[in-house]
């Protein structure tokens, strides 16, 4: 199957840090070109990647201070996709809104996974569109109301593989926390959970330009170096290390967060999550058993004192078994097959690829 893969141009596939979206677009590209199909990935130019690589900028726009205007790249980046169009069996975009206006022009179907929220002015695109294709990252991220045509839930995955299980968490004891530093991941609240609960707690994440002044007001004044630390940016080596060794992950978001990674991730370590039960939270943590679900700062104090009766063994088999990038993939080309049967059904042609039966609308 040709399949052409559209992610922002914001950050580099895989990103070198914090990027949520962008390491979901490189881990699957990986396991769909380890599978047999051709891949074209459209993203930074210093994106790294198995898949053939097409961008119209050299890096990250985040790294390149001479840009000013991030839509005029982001309507490029797409024209050079839609331009190209008929090479492809099947588009598909993690831009969210950014690429709906366009699919109309050509014939190549394009799916649509919706990584972010509906906010009030984009659902006027979206309600504008409701017809294309969607896909939704977990149930809780769809709202009804808006009646868009979805044609499947597909969790996010990572690559479990690289993920080293911590039999054991450290000594001396302490709580992790993981994420953008920002109102809507809780890093206040994190921070009050362990004061209340007389824990450490080391932090790691990148703090946007948008965050600055919660940083300074609601984070930084509170950070002393011992019982609260905050570490930066993290790897994937210095993150895995950070949660493998914390007796728990706290996840206490104050938004409807459609997925959320670090919950997987830390699971994946073997390191069971306290977390705010808003959002994707009841579809990834089994309470009680991989971590503890809550209503209140109260609760996951509480939970606090609880969490080392949780087998670390069970996190990490119920990452592997739910939450691997090839049940990921699994998941995407049913979509890709049921998207491509329908175009059949009006006018195509059927062609074997990979062990593959597939649909091409534009056959050479």
């Amino acid at each position: 199957m040709r399949i052409a893969q559209i992610a922002p141009l914001w950050e580099r596939v895989p990103p070198q840090t914090y990027g949520g979206t962008e390491l979901i677009v490189s881990l699957l590209c990986e396991e769909l070109v380890r599978r047999g199909h051709e891949v074209t990935l459209f993203a930074s130019g210093d994106s790294i990647t198995s898949a053939k690589l097409e961008s119209i900028h050299p890096r990250a726009l985040r790294l390149d201070p001479s840009i000013k205007e991030y839509n005029i790249y982001e309507m490029l980046h797409l024209s050079s996709v839609y331009e190209r169009a008929g090479e492809f069996d099947i588009l598909h975009s993690h831009m969210g809104c950014a690429t709906l206006l366009y699919t109309k022009l050509v014939k190549t179907p394009t799916i649509h996974t919706l990584h972010g929220i509906f906010t009030p002015d984009n659902e006027k695109l979206f309600v504008h569109a409701r017809r294309q294709p969607y896909v939704s990252i977990s149930n809780s991220q769809r709202e009804p109301r808006l009646n868009l045509n979805y044609v499947g839930t597909v969790y996010n995955g990572i690559n479990t593989s690289i993920y080293e299980f911590h039999q054991q968490p450290e000594e001396p004891p302490y709580l992790a926390f993981l994420g953008r530093i920002s109102p809507e991941k809780g890093t206040h609240l994190a921070i009050e959970i362990a004061k209340r609960s007389g824990w450490n707690l080391k932090m790691a994440g990148k703090v946007d330009f948008v965050d600055v002044e919660y940083y300074e007001q609601e984070v930084k004044p509170h950070i002393d170096g011992k019982q609260i630390q905050f570490l930066g940016e993290a790897n994937h080596p210095q993150k895995c290390a950070l949660m493998g060794g914390a007796v728990a992950t706290l996840f206490p978001i104050t938004w409807r967060e459609p997925f959320g990674l670090v919950m997987i991730e830390s699971m994946a370590v073997g390191t069971p999550v306290i977390a705010m039960s808003l959002g994707s939270v009841p579809e990834v943590i089994v309470d009680g058993k991989t971590g503890f679900i809550c209503n209140n700062i109260a609760e996951t104090v509480a939970a606090v004192d609880r969490v080392g009766g949780i087998d670390r063994y069970t996190c990490r088999e119920h990452a592997v078994k739910n939450f691997s990038m090839e049940r990921m993939a699994d998941g995407y080309l049913a979509v890709y097959q049921k998207i491509l049967a329908e175009r059949f059904a009006e006018n195509g042609h059927v062609h074997r690829h990979s062990n593959l039966t597939y649909i091409n609308q534009n056959p050479r």
